[in-house]
């Protein structure tokens, strides 16, 4: 059974840096976000990336392999940096005449820019089901598909500078990590060899790189592992977050919880009202004098008493609508989040729709195909069947001609022509006997006409006006030939 395999090209992505990311990042306690974010911003973010794709932080190696590149991903890239921009950085500076517009370390000044300095590329051929059942030996084979994936990329996207690859086999998966440098040349300005992360990996750009190691990879797997598998239909949006500003209702839902947040904050200033009054309270009764004769027992008078249970009353109301709020702030959150799964969801059914909708449309067009050409068959056929039925009246006609001139005008030279072709096997017997018998095509013509028995009636007048030996003759002939019975024939 053919199987199908799932694959993953996965670019890093810069979520933290978008401004949602930091606008969120404001609100925050810890000043910073939770957003998945595995771009190389900076040297901190590629020594981490050298530690976790190298398992320096374990020393576990054994499940590790780089296949390009060595084992420090940081010297990787500087190593890059100076095969590619070394020698424009140099004759960058050569024609800047202020110092300070120079660049002595172009490395460093991309670790200090908003530019990211490296890429990282995951690749993964087979999900956690396919390999879970997969020995090492044939988890290792896979090294000779992931070193394949390596060239392609230099092939079809050469302008990406590879520094390191890693293959893990500690986890669910065989899966690959590329480190790179996007380049970018004839920039017109700075240096005319930059950095472009951007620039190079476009939404259109990477969807066609996607498709082309698709491709390859399953073209890479089936040669090592000789077997004759596909992949799963991409997934739309595989490695995109959701957008949810395509969620209509979801927006929708967002201003209901904008209007309810309103209120909590309403709740909120009740609150600090009753804070402030709370103070109030505690300074009154503070300030209570004890009743004279008694110091266990202090006087209060009916305006306090009326204050008091104002404060009471005020209390008991906020409670009440800040339990509400918060008991209805839950509910919207859990609303939320089973708005934005439902969404999703319905997302995936589209995409599903859409790919039944594009199935569908490829077999209307394969069907429409096939009556296009049973139709020309069916043209083909009638023009066949014309040809045919000229060339049996050609034939027909000719064969009439030729026992005509050899049967009753006696002519040798068509009697000549007729054997010649005989003898060549043009003439088949049947051919040749309708040429040279006399008998032959009077028998055919007569049996069409008239039917079996009224040949016979035919026949039976011809004998009486011939001899009696030319009598036999004719009758033994329509006994062989005709299939009449012996007492049709003799009687």
């Amino acid at each position: 059974m053919e199987q199908e395999l799932a694959y993953s090209f996965h670019l890093g992505s810069d979520k933290n840096k978008s401004k949602v990311a930091k606008k969120t990042a404001k609100g925050n306690v810890s000043g910073t976000t939770s957003l998945s974010n595995n771009a190389i911003q900076n040297a901190n973010d590629l020594s981490k990336v050298n530690k976790h794709n190298l398992r320096d932080y374990d020393n576990q190696r054994d499940l590790i392999n780089t296949i390009y590149g060595t084992n420090d991903i940081v010297e990787d890239v500087k190593q890059v940096y100076i095969d590619e921009f070394e020698q424009v950085r140099i004759e960058y500076n050569t024609n800047q005449s202020r110092a300070d517009r120079r660049i002595n370390n172009y490395f460093e000044k991309i670790c200090n820019s908003q530019n990211n300095i490296a890429c990282e590329i995951i690749i993964e051929l087979g999900d956690m089901d396919f390999w879970q059942d997969k020995d090492d030996e044939y988890r290792f084979k896979m090294i000779d598909v992931y070193n394949e994936q390596i060239q392609d990329l230099n092939k079809i996207l050469p302008s990406f500078k590879v520094a390191n690859a890693t293959i893990h086999f500690d986890e669910t998966s065989p899966h690959m990590h590329v480190v790179g440098v996007p380049v970018i040349e004839n920039c017109k300005r700075g240096m005319k060899k930059q950095v472009g992360k951007s620039q190079l990996f476009t939404k259109e750009s990477l969807t066609k790189i996607q498709d082309k190691m698709r491709n390859a990879c399953i073209k890479s797997y089936n040669k090592f592992y000789d077997v004759d598998s596909r992949l799963k239909a991409k997934q739309k949006g595989r490695n995109q977050d959701l957008n949810v500003n395509d969620m209509g209702n979801y927006r929708e839902i967002k201003k209901k919880i904008e209007q309810e947040r309103k209120k909590l904050e309403n709740a909120n200033k009740q609150t600090k009202k009753i804070d402030t009054s709370s103070k109030d309270i505690v300074e009154l009764l503070d300030s209570l004098k004890p009743m004279p004769f008694s110091k266990n027992n202090s006087q209060i008078s009916n305006e306090n008493i009326e204050n008091i249970k104002d404060y009471i009353k005020d209390v008991t109301d906020v409670i009440k609508t800040v339990r509400s709020v918060n008991d209805l702030n839950l509910s919207i959150k859990e609303f939320e989040h089973a708005s934005f799964e439902i969404e999703k969801k319905n997302k995936s059914l589209k995409y599903q729709i859409e790919l039944k909708n594009e199935a569908i449309e490829k077999l209307n067009d394969k069907l429409s195909a096939k009556d296009k050409i049973i139709i020309k068959l069916q043209e083909e056929k009638e023009s066949l069947k014309a040809q045919l039925q000229k060339f049996k009246s050609f034939w027909h006609n000719l064969m009439s001609h030729f026992h005509k001139r050899i049967t009753y005008d006696n002519d040798q030279n068509y009697k000549i022509v007729s054997d010649d072709l005989y003898k060549n096997g043009i003439f088949d017997d049947n051919d040749n006997e309708i040429a040279n018998n006399i008998l032959r095509e009077e028998y055919r013509t007569t049996l069409i006409n008239f039917g079996k028995y009224k040949l016979v009636m035919f026949v039976m007048a011809k004998l009486m006006e011939m001899e009696t030996t030319e009598q036999n003759k004719i009758a033994l002939y329509l006994f062989n030939n005709i299939n009449f019975s012996e007492d049709e024939s003799y009687n």
